[in-house]
């Protein structure tokens, strides 16, 4: 950006809601200033993306007049399994020109979408070692389209676009914002529960070291509520909403089960591993409590298998992983970080945005920051771009 901003609201639309952060510095503090949640109109936003721009654009600027914003620049990250690619590459140490000729040839070869104009771009990430021979490199590739929509949405809803980011580089300043010193030297693995997809990212001093999506979010354990209980899917909600997760037992020992760990890189990256749409039903542990809980039990053993290769995978590499924190919607759910816990055999925390970040909504409604704070991560994390970037 030509001119150095020093405030922004963040924008985070989601399939199910849409949430905004407004962050200004104040001396050498950031402040949050605003904060506002909308619910996403119904099927405007799905795994391509943004699908009815102009409800969208409503629903945003409702989310933006809720929470009392009035900053005019806005940074927005593009999410959706069809609408963005995000990947880390590790390539051989080269001169910025090099670098620039040989992720144009990466970018070429990684296009996994039918629309042939696409938008992209990398980043270098921090060396550990400079020295090294190799270097980390991180790249987004999304249609044309995407890019457009989303734009678009922005401007409808009254707001100047600063900038377009990727989810996993803005719970990567989260992260950096509200843990840096807590978490120095660690590896975590950020679970980020959406309505329909869940991203898992491993991080090491806020440093993105792998982004894995996966197709299993708050609705699979609604619709598994519902099924199991034949109940409407309203009443399947209320019953989610107060089951307790934590006293249900994971199916098998952590570091036991038996599956192929995830390989980002194989032909099958961005699709559901085979064994992940129908566990084998005998490796589901017996239902340790009744109700909600209980016809939730195969998807979170599903959803903890995911976790589980992710992490696998990256310690097949020869690293390790010291923890997991889960946010978004779906980390709300009462006993979730137990459950983690006892499946992985590593420590599981709710993932706080704002800890650490000054607070000041005054306008934004009393009980937001106390029942939805796992879900303002991306918000506040594109919202800390210019103060980062």
């Amino acid at each position: 950006m030509a001119k150095k901003l020093n405030s922004v609201v963040g924008i985070d639309i989601g399939s199910r809601s849409i949430k905004v952060a407004e962050l200004k510095s104040q001396g050498k503090e950031v402040v949050v200033t605003a904060l506002g949640m909308a619910d996403t109109p119904e099927g405007a936003v799905d795994h391509t993306g943004i699908y009815n721009g102009d409800a969208v654009a409503g629903a945003l600027k409702q989310a933006l007049q809720q929470a009392g914003s009035s900053v005019a620049q806005a940074v927005v990250s593009i999410a959706g399994q069809a609408s963005v690619l995000v990947r880390t590459l590790e390539v051989p140490r080269m001169s910025p020109a090099e670098l620039k000729e040989h992720m144009q040839w990466e970018i070429n070869r990684n296009i996994p979408f039918s629309e042939s104009t696409v938008v992209s771009d990398f980043r270098p990430l921090t060396d550990e070692d400079p020295n090294s021979a190799n270097m980390d490199v991180v790249m987004a590739i999304s249609p044309q389209s995407a890019i457009d929509g989303l734009m678009a949405c922005v401007k409808k809803a009254g707001r100047q676009l600063a900038a377009i980011d990727v989810e996993p580089l803005g719970l990567a300043r989260s992260i950096d914002a509200s843990y840096g010193e807590d978490w120095k030297g660690q590896t975590v693995c950020l679970v980020d529960i959406g309505h329909k997809t869940t991203s898992i990212n491993i991080y090491k001093d806020g440093k993105l070291l792998m982004p894995r999506q996966v197709p299993i979010g708050g609705e699979m354990f609604t619709k598994a509520v519902a099924d199991k209980m034949s109940i409407p899917t309203s009443d399947a909600e209320q019953s989610k909403a107060g089951a307790d997760v934590g006293s249900l037992q994971p199916a098998g020992a952590a570091g036991t089960q038996q599956f192929q760990p995830y390989n980002p890189f194989s032909d099958e990256a961005d699709a559901p591993p085979a064994d992940a749409a129908a566990p084998d039903a005998t490796a589901i542990a017996p239902a340790s409590a009744g109700g909600a809980a209980a016809a939730m039990e195969e998807v979170l053993n599903e959803f903890v298998s995911e976790v589980r290769r992710s992490i696998d995978y990256y310690k097949s590499r020869g690293a390790s992983v010291d923890r997991i924190a889960i946010c978004g919607g779906g980390a709300q759910q009462k006993g979730l970080d137990a459950f983690l816990a006892k499946a992985t055999d590593l420590p599981c925390d709710l993932f706080d945005p704002l800890k650490r970040i000054q607070v000041n909504a005054k306008k934004s409604p009393a009980d937001l920051i106390e029942n939805h704070r796992q879900e303002f991560a991306v918000a506040v994390g594109n919202g800390l771009y210019v103060f980062y970037d």
